[in-house]
């Protein structure tokens, strides 16, 4: 008797990923994207996720309305009653472009430094390490590359819920982040501890708390400083690394580090 049949349905992240994928196999523009075309391939995705048993988060779910909702908006014709008192429409795109790009940028941030493996040895961990902590010291848990996306995009989503008071054109870089973090570490022993999440929602704003995030990965990658966790599912931690003081004794130093972002 042959074989079954094996179908291999792709995983994704999340919705966002999903769009991402399907705009970058078809070399889509992500600032023109064809909703008609791209709505009926995610549905067409979740069609045969529910075939295969494969079950979706609510988060799919709802980009699928949003995709149908935009798709509506973009066929009906608009009232020139409205378009008289409201002038034009925004592009209903624009939103979802938005999230799609800020999405990508994280995204590659993350394959970047995964590939060179370097937030790994960072936070990598000795079975024998026991014998050289102290009794006040503990090891605590690995953080992957991905604990520390998902947290933020987490951090960001809630921020979007509330209000938002941002100076246009805010005077704030990654490099100024790596100097604010040498500032909250530099006089404090090595066993402290900063909240990941706490630091990112003390921000003003989402540019604010996008150059943060970068700074932080540009000084896992110098193993300036190191994440970690005490439980699982607890709160992210960042402190000292082995290389702190090397990393962050030239002020010039951390300026040249703009270019890499800019």
């Amino acid at each position: 008797m042959s074989s079954p049949l094996n179908v291999r349905l792709e995983q994704y992240e999340g919705p966002l990923d999903l769009l991402l994928d399907l705009i970058h196999k078809q070399q889509i523009n992500i600032y023109d994207i064809p909703i008609a075309k791209i709505t009926a391939q995610y549905l067409e995705y979740m069609e045969r996720a529910a075939e295969l048993n494969i079950e979706l988060g609510a988060e799919f779910v709802y980009m699928a309305a949003t995709l149908i909702h935009i798709k509506s908006r973009m066929l009906l014709p608009r009232d020139p009653a409205l378009r008289e008192l409201e002038g034009e429409e925004e592009d209903p795109r624009q939103e979802l472009v938005r999230r799609l790009v800020e999405y990508e940028r994280f995204k590659n941030a993350a394959e970047m430094l995964q590939q060179k493996r370097l937030i790994e040895e960072a936070v990598w961990s000795n079975p024998q390490i026991h014998q050289f902590l102290s009794e006040e010291e503990a090891p605590g848990l690995a953080v992957t590359l991905f604990d520390l996306v998902r947290t933020f995009q987490m951090v960001l989503e809630r921020a979007r819920k509330r209000p938002t008071f941002e100076v246009d054109q805010e005077g704030v870089s990654v490099s100024e982040m790596i100097l604010y973090l040498k500032a909250l570490l530099r006089d404090r022993p090595a066993s402290h501890t900063l909240s990941f999440t706490r630091l990112l929602e003390e921000q003003r704003s989402r540019k604010a708390m996008i150059c943060l995030f970068l700074a932080i990965l540009e000084l896992v990658r110098l193993q300036a400083i190191v994440i970690g966790q005490k439980d699982a599912f607890a709160d992210i931690t960042i402190r000292k690394g082995k290389a702190f003081d090397e990393v962050l004794a030239s002020e010039e130093a951390i300026a040249a580090t703009e270019e890499d972002y800019s």
